[in-house]
C-alpha cells in the first residue's frame, strides 16, 4: 500500500510578501512527481494571496501554522478554521515544538485544537518529539507515545484518514543537528506501531509520517530512503527556492 509522500515547508516568522509570492511562484512551477504533494506552510498574513497563487495546481497546497480551538469569538490575534475555510485553505499545521515551547501548548490544548480541525474537515499536519533532555535518558519512545495518546488517539480511524504525522526530534530543530537517518527510521517506526496497535495494520499503512528536524538537500535522499519516513516538515531549507528544489528531488 503506496502512502503519499510529502514535502511541506514551514516558512515560520520569515520572508516579506514579496520574497513569499517569488517563492510560492518558482514552486508552483515545478514538475511534482506522481504520489508526491508539496505543502507550503505560510505567514497568517500571506495565507490568501499564496493560496490563490498556487490553487490551480493540484500538487501544491497551502497550510496555515497554527489554528484556534474554537471558531469565533474575542480571541485576539488568533484564527479559526472558519476564517482558514473561507479562503479557501484546509490545511494546518498544529503542535510544533516552538508552539509547543514559547506559547506553552500542552497536549490536552491540541487535543481540543486538532477535535476541531478535523471535525470541520481541515486536514492537519501534527508534529510530535522529544527534547534532548528526553533523548539523553533514552525515553523517546514514551514520550512520544503520550503525546500522540494524549492528543490524537481519540481520533476515529476514518478521521486518521485526515491527519499526517511529523517527527520533530526537538533538538535536532534549528541546531544544525540531524538525527541520522537510523535514528529517524526508528523513531518512524515506532509511530507506525503505535498507529497500527491504536487503530490496525490498514491505517497504519495508509498514515504519512514526515521527518521534521533540518532537512537538507545533502541529507534528504538518505532521510527519504527509509521504509518509515515518507517525506519532510522542512524549515529554514524551505525558504530558499533551490535547496527546496534539490530536496524535492531527492524523493
Amino acid at each position: 500500500m503506496s502512502r503519499t509522500m510529502i514535502l511541506a515547508g514551514n516558512w515560520k516568522m520569515n520572508l516579506s510578501y514579496s520574497e513569499a509570492r517569488a517563492l510560492a511562484s518558482s514552486i508552483d512551477k515545478l514538475r511534482i512527481g506522481n504520489n508526491i504533494e508539496v505543502i507550503l506552510g505560510c505567514p497568517a498574513p500571506y495565507l490568501d494571496a499564496i493560496n490563490a497563487l498556487v490553487r490551480s495546481n493540484k500538487k501544491v497546497s497551502v497550510a496555515a501554522q497554527n489554528a484556534h480551538h474554537e471558531a469565533f469569538g474575542a480571541f485576539t490575534g488568533e484564527t479559526s478554521h472558519l476564517m482558514l475555510n473561507s479562503i479557501g485553505v484546509n490545511h494546518v499545521i498544529l503542535g510544533h515544538s516552538e508552539r509547543r515551547q514559547y506559547s506553552k501548548e500542552s497536549n490536552r490544548l491540541l487535543k481540543q485544537k486538532l477535535t476541531t480541525m478535523i471535525d470541520a474537515g481541515m486536514k492537519v499536519i501534527f508534529c510530535c518529539g522529544e527534547p534532548l533532555a528526553i533523548r539523553k535518558k533514552k525515553s523517546q519512545d514514551n514520550y512520544v507515545y503520550k503525546q500522540l495518546k494524549d492528543s490524537v488517539f481519540h481520533l476515529t480511524a476514518d478521521q486518521m484518514s485526515l491527519v499526517t504525522i511529523a517527527y520533530e526530534p526537538i533538538w535536532a530543530i534549528g541546531t544544525g543537528e540531524t538525527a541520522t537517518p537510523t535514528q529517524a527510521q526508528s523513531m518512524h517506526k515506532h509511530i507506525r506501531s503505535l498507529i497500527k496497535k491504536q487503530y490496525g495494520n490498514v491505517v497504519a499503512k495508509k498514515t504519512s509520517i514526515l521527518y521534521g528536524g533540518s532537512v537538507k538537500p545533502k541529507n534528504a535522499k538518505e532521510l527519504f530512503a527509509k521504509a518509515d519516513v515518507d517525506g519532510g516538515l522542512v524549515g529554514g531549507a524551505s525558504l530558499n527556492f533551490d535547496s527546496f528544489k534539490k530536496i524535492l528531488a531527492a524523493f
